[in-house]
């Protein structure tokens, strides 16, 4: 909720208070007791919302925290580098050289290590950061895969399309929008690895584009649901 919101709902709570102030000498007791009820409503709402905002701004200053914190470390041991975007540039070599169309859950083999890419509808509701079933099955499923081989790092890049978030809640939930709800979705599929035994936290990296890294021009459905995804990187051991 912004703080205009906030605002007005204080403006409303004062109007009503000054209406009950002159009410009192000229209204009947049932009409006093009536605007009391509704400054009340209004002074629960004022509450209400002040502590959803601090709520959301201790969320956002934790995740912005807990990037900048990863980012550093990533980038201090130089695993982000032009060998990390040499990976990256095969990953989208091999998806435009795809013969059939991509799956849901896609593994790549690429240089120093291989990515699984999961669309956005295994893994959340539309508009949510919160795991579903399937996509909680699906870690699940790729942490055991992580699990039998040694391995480096584990980058963790969440995505969306260009359409800009416009329900009301979930506006609310991710008020800047697609850049917020990528990385959101991204720290909620490495906080899932990261619960699955084997998976060290210390070797999990997470990063948002929203929709500033598309696999395919966002002009048509198809190619928007290919964009709404989240790629795992699971680099080689370091030699």
């Amino acid at each position: 909720m912004t703080m205009l919101q906030i605002s007005q709902h204080r403006s409303g709570l004062v109007a009503a208070s000054l209406l009950m102030a002159a009410l009192a000498s000229c209204a009947s007791p049932q009409e006093v007791q009536q605007t009391r009820a509704l400054a009340k409503d209004y002074e629960r709402q004022v509450y209400d919302l002040q502590r959803q905002l601090q709520e959301f701004r201790g969320r956002y200053d934790d995740l912005e925290t807990r990037y900048q914190r990863e980012r550093r470390s990533d980038m201090s041991e130089g695993t982000i580098d032009a060998s990390f975007s040499r990976r990256m540039e095969d990953l989208a070599s091999m998806i435009d050289g795809l013969d059939g169309p991509m799956q849901d859950v896609q593994r790549f083999d690429v240089e120093g290590g291989y990515v699984v890419m999961i669309q956005d509808r295994v893994l959340f509701d539309s508009g949510s950061a919160e795991l579903g079933g399937d996509g909680k099955e699906a870690l699940a499923a790729l942490a055991r895969e992580i699990n039998q081989a040694p391995h480096g790092k584990i980058i963790v890049r969440g995505h969306t399309d260009s359409d800009p978030v416009k329900k009301p809640e979930t506006r609310a939930k991710f008020p800047n929008g697609n850049l917020q709800l990528s990385a959101e979705r991204a720290v909620s599929v490495a906080a899932f690895l990261i619960r699955e035994p084997g998976v060290s936290a210390s070797d999990v990296v997470v990063m948002g584009f929203g929709p500033w890294n598309p696999l395919r021009a966002n002009d048509s459905s198809d190619s928007k649901r290919l964009n709404r995804r989240v790629e795992i990187l699971i680099s080689d051991p370091e030699s």
